[in-house]
């Protein structure tokens, strides 16, 4: 079968199961597709001989009579995950070469669910930036315009999906990861909510808000790998929920209660808050996304006029938090462990210096120093204990607006996927394009970017939606409802 990368996950899974093709079959598809589509740089590490061998094992349990939606399907792991028996750099120098002796509980998950790994993709370098530019390792290319960035950190993520490289993926999403590259590159992506799913094995950036999530084409698809990577992991992450994993595919389909075959959303209501839909928008992206609401209305939702008042302090509040934590996490990056050390220093304090400097990359640098700053004597106070005082307050925005509605819609990013180097000189431009997704992060509430469209130049516009406390369930469902009345999702850059 030449079209492999064109069936998704559960596409894959029932050609395997009746015979069309096999997991080994598969897994070449997509190691031929990712080296002749290398000029992408969507992935750091691949180890041909270890996925064949994932796969020839998989065709052997599905041969003994095993079934399993991601039995023999070829996905891939944001280089955030850590691996063992593939690098893990988290896209920076001071990683290069690390293998991990262990693999992060998400790896471990999927691989018991079956899945074969291809290997490791390309991310902005310890998941600190929005366009994948800022890997130590070269950035990665959006298919639909190798000009234009994919988004980021889970760039090559979004671009192994985009471009048919992986059936699915994973990536992680601390201030918009997930959601933004899935929104620039025209596919699906949802963040659970805060704790869902094990940070254990995932290189820390700014442990209250990292939350690991898939990145797929469909809702339908994220909802099979969600419901294999999510569930309780206490024993290994302080931060996980103690609660039973789900079927995040049983919902979909469904009609909600009350609601028709026709109108499948009676009786959802969709909250639009005022904030997300004013001139801080570009108008290409806000007539898709009030297209695709109007596509809502078909189905039986209805929409509610909400406000987040607080929406744009969650950017000052958030370049607060996560450099803070940042700072304290990055801390153990000291050439003394593990990772890289400067082959030439003087003493101990020197040591740490240079292989600092040398190890992570200017955008690292920026917010290590940032969150120090406001960790310091005489400003922690003045800064990071206010910051968390207003993360509270827009928490609590949230929740005004759902005793209003149910679901909360908007979009994503406030243009469509900028050029390469476009904002390299302008740190602060970069942070302002996530304005509409960070926070539902400080929030730690889940969210997902559904495709919706197209904006100038033919590129993808994604509609974010976002729920209350573990109502993910609700979220695929009203993605997977939307998308069986629309195409956007299948859409796909032309030449791949």
């Amino acid at each position: 079968m030449s079209d492999l990368h064109h069936l998704g996950v559960a596409g894959l899974a029932d050609a395997m199961a009746a015979g069309q093709t096999s997991s080994v079959e598969a897994t070449r598809h997509f190691l031929a597709r990712a080296r002749a589509h290398a000029d992408l740089g969507a992935f750091l590490a691949i180890d041909e001989d270890a996925a064949l061998a994932q796969a020839a094992a998989a065709d052997a349990r599905r041969a003994a009579g095993e079934q399993g939606a991601l039995l023999g399907v070829p996905l891939a792991h944001k280089d955030i995950f850590v691996t063992r028996g593939l690098p893990t750099t988290a896209g920076s120098k001071m990683l290069d070469g690390y293998r991990s002796p262990f693999d992060a509980t998400v790896v471990a998950r999927l691989a018991q669910a079956g899945a074969v790994t291809l290997g490791k993709l390309n991310c902005d370098e310890f998941a600190m930036g929005g366009s994948n530019e800022n890997s130590a390792f070269g950035v990665a290319r959006n298919p639909w315009d190798p000009t234009r960035v994919p988004g980021g950190s889970s760039g090559g993520s979004a671009v192994a999906v985009a471009a048919g490289l992986a059936a699915a993926v994973t990536g992680t999403d601390t201030g918009g990861s997930i959601r933004q590259p899935a929104s620039f590159c025209g596919i699906t992506g949802i963040k659970p909510t805060y704790g869902r799913c094990s940070r254990y094995g995932m290189v820390a950036f700014a442990s209250s808000l990292d939350q690991a999530g898939p990145m797929a084409r469909s809702a339908a698809d994220c909802a099979v790998l969600l419901s294999a990577m999510a569930g309780p992991d206490i024993d290994r992450d302080s931060t996980s929920l103690d609660l039973p994993a789900e079927d995040y595919t049983r919902p979909l389909g469904q009609p909600r209660a009350g609601a028709t075959a026709a109108q499948p959303l009676k009786g959802l209501r969709i909250g639009l808050p005022k904030e997300f839909f004013g001139d801080g928008c570009a108008p290409d992206v806000l007539a898709a996304v009030r297209a695709a609401l109007a596509e809502y209305e078909k189905l039986g939702a209805t929409l509610v006029d909400v406000s987040l008042p607080r929406t744009e302090l969650s950017i000052p509040v958030y370049y607060i938090i996560a450099p803070a934590e940042a700072s304290s996490n990055l801390s153990r990056f000291d050439g003394v462990k593990f990772g890289h050390r400067a082959a030439k220093y003087d003493d101990l304090v020197d040591m740490y210096q240079k292989t600092r400097a040398q190890g992570f990359g200017p955008e690292v640098q920026r917010r290590i120093m940032i969150g120090t700053y406001v960790l310091s004597h005489g400003y922690y106070d003045a800064y990071y204990i206010k910051a968390q005082q207003i993360r509270r307050l827009i928490a609590q925005d949230f929740q005004q607006a759902f005793a209003q509605c149910d679901v909360i819609a908007g979009p994503v990013a406030p243009s469509v996927a900028w050029t390469l180097g476009e904002k390299g000189d302008d740190p602060v431009a970069n942070y302002l394009a996530d304005i509409y997704t960070l926070s539902t992060s400080l929030a730690g509430l889940p969210g997902m970017s559904v495709p919706a469209g197209f904006g100038v130049g033919g590129l993808p516009v994604g509609l974010q939606l976002v729920g209350n406390y573990l109502k993910e369930a609700e979220l695929l469902q009203a993605a997977h409802a939307f998308q069986q009345a629309t195409d956007w999702h299948t859409r796909i850059p032309q030449g791949f």
